[in-house]
């Protein structure tokens, strides 16, 4: 993401439950929803207000910026940190979402699009999963391919279960030490399928002990704290989904093909 620099007098404002003061330095440019770049006490932070949301048809309940909070505590009771630190806040453009800037290093790429006749020596060598053929802008085939990482299956366990109907290749934070941080969870919840994804890779395949033991750790959560917490940001009928969705995996134990008449991968893909 990149960020156009704020003016010599930057709007700024106290955001209860965080120390410091919210100053915006820039905005996000990519983002299809108000998005800016602040500082928060020395530290960088993204902050999306309420009030800059554009109204979605097939997500009508609740805001982006609520279930971006909820994606955050489900994904701390998982226990994978998937997604970066975030909370609701009241910035200068009012009520939003803030979230923890992560740099991610350049050098790395989770997700990509690779000429096709590479493909099959990345995959041989157990580094990629294939996702998807297709053409590029010069009619020539590439493939979709991710990394084929413990990180990037507990985000794709993380997505099954949020049933995120955006996971863009964009939304996969590649991170200098090899952790993968996923972003961008405005479109999570539903309590119709909506599971839109890059991460495809695993179909079928078992799950692992690690991948069991955060549904279990989740289920639990459910049943306690979180479940009233995410009452302020999802609805009953998301909720209850939800637990649907993590017992109906655990039960399963395997990663779900793709499902239902809508697209499977979201667009654009990147």
């Amino acid at each position: 993401m990149t960020a156009d620099p704020g003016g010599s007098d930057p709007t700024s404002t106290q955001v209860p439950g965080a120390p410091g003061e919210l100053r915006i330095t820039g905005r996000i440019r990519e983002a299809s929803n108000a998005t800016f770049l602040a500082d928060l006490d020395g530290n960088a932070v993204v902050y999306k207000p309420i009030e800059g949301e554009r109204p979605l048809w097939d997500f009508p309940d609740g805001t982006l910026a609520g279930r971006e909070v909820a994606a955050f505590l489900v994904s701390e009771a998982l226990g994978w940190h998937v997604v970066p630190p975030t909370w609701m806040g009241d910035g200068p453009f009012g009520p939003g979402m803030v979230q923890r800037w992560q740099d991610v290093d350049p050098e790395q790429d989770a997700v990509d699009l690779l000429p096709t006749d590479d493909v099959a020596a990345a995959v041989a060598a157990g580094t990629v999963r294939e996702v998807l053929d297709a053409v590029d802008e010069h009619d020539r085939p590439v493939t979709l391919v991710h990394e084929d990482s413990a990180a990037l299956r507990r985000m794709a366990v993380f997505d099954v279960v949020t049933n995120n109907a955006d996971r863009k290749g964009g939304h996969v934070l590649a991170m200098p030490d090899g952790h993968r941080h996923g972003v961008d969870h405005g479109l999570t919840f539903h309590v119709e399928h909506k599971l839109r994804t890059v991460l495809w890779g695993w179909i079928d395949e078992p799950l692992d002990d690690d991948e069991l033991a955060g549904l279990e750790r989740l289920a639990t959560a459910l049943g306690g704290d979180l479940g009233y917490t995410l009452r302020e940001h999802i609805t009953d009928d998301e909720l209850s989904t939800l637990r649907g969705r993590c017992a109906a995996l655990a039960a399963v134990g395997r990663f779900p093909p793709p499902d239902g008449y809508g697209p499977a991968v979201p667009w654009p893909l990147f």
